[in-house]
């Protein structure tokens, strides 16, 4: 990687949630990712030891706050602080999937505001600037004071679209809450735009209760942001295959599979859920991930160059 000598050198931290989309970042820059000790003490508190110099570096550390949540959350928080005693120049967070995004609001009494509440701490411990990508609920980038690089997985998923299931689909929303990120799908895919309603049962089970638009006879393409025990679209693909509907593929920019889900994928009419690798949880039958370390490190190359990163929030592909 051309680096222009008078910013300060580059250092690419991995945390232990995703060492294996960290490598293939730091490949993708052309550098190594720096020497860094990340284990825990018997009671299971985070000891954490960087191994080289980053003084007046522009460092950046890459850890998905994916599950296990709370210990990858802390574990993220802990190396910022090292970095920053450590007096790195400036600290940028890549968290390519941002858990607790699904708590950004009161929606009942008594509860918290959770995303807030992370974005608080990520802040205070020093971070200067957070590169994510898919956050669940856009506004949650105001919950930050700090600048917040917000990437798309879609020209990713899009260009494999394009190359792998090149046939007529229509994009479906598996729920009204993702219809402007299918709207987007469908306008980049020249696709019609269909969506199906739902009723939630528990957090676990989805009931889905009616289409609207025109999917019978034809291909289908399932958009979401996020997937956890894909109960959504399995619900949506039965009642998509109900109304007619041909062969029925799935696009989620985070897969955070779990038992339940790959369970559910596997019986279910979907015949590929294409995702990305933002969490090690991405994989299994019927799963195709897709790598989303260019699209990264070019993020992360602007940022440290001081330039713009417009370009990479083109959600056409």
């Amino acid at each position: 990687m051309t680096t222009n000598t008078c910013y300060p050198e580059l250092k690419i931290l991995s945390g232990t949630a995703h060492p294996e989309l960290s490598a293939k970042i730091a490949a993708e820059l052309g550098v190594s990712l720096c020497d860094t000790t990340v284990n825990a003490f018997p009671d299971g508190e985070t000891f954490v030891r960087i191994n080289e110099n980053i003084r007046g570096r522009d460092v950046f550390i890459v850890q998905p706050t994916c599950p296990p949540t709370n210990h990858n959350l802390m574990e993220l928080l802990i190396m910022v602080d090292a970095a920053k005693r450590a007096s790195a120049d400036r600290i940028t967070a890549v968290i390519p999937f941002f858990g607790y995004a699904r708590q950004d609001r009161k929606d009942s009494p008594r509860v918290p505001i959770t995303a807030k509440l992370v974005a608080n701490l990520i802040t205070a411990a020093g971070v200067g600037r957070v590169l994510t990508m898919d956050l669940h609920a856009g506004q949650i980038q105001g919950f930050f004071d700090i600048p917040v690089d917000h990437l798309y997985a879609a020209p990713v998923l899009i260009k494999y679209l394009r190359e792998q299931h090149p046939e007529p689909v229509v994009v479906v929303s598996p729920d009204v809450g993702g219809l402007k990120m299918s709207d987007a799908y469908a306008k980049a895919l020249d696709a019609p735009l269909a969506i199906v309603g739902k009723r939630r049962i528990s957090a676990t089970k989805v009931e889905a209760i009616n289409v609207i638009g025109e999917v019978e006879g034809r291909n289908v393409l399932l958009v979401d942001d996020m997937t956890e025990t894909a109960g959504t679209l399995c619900a949506a693909s039965e009642l998509l295959k109900e109304r007619g509907a041909k062969r029925i593929f799935a696009g989620v920019s985070h897969a955070v599979l779990g038992t339940i889900a790959h369970q559910r994928l596997k019986d279910s009419c979907i015949e590929e859920l294409i995702t990305t690798d933002s969490t090690p949880m991405a994989h299994g039958e019927k799963v195709t991930p897709l790598s989303i370390s260019g699209l990264m490190a070019e993020a992360i190359k602007r940022i440290h160059d001081y330039e713009s990163v417009t370009s990479l929030f083109d959600i056409k592909g």
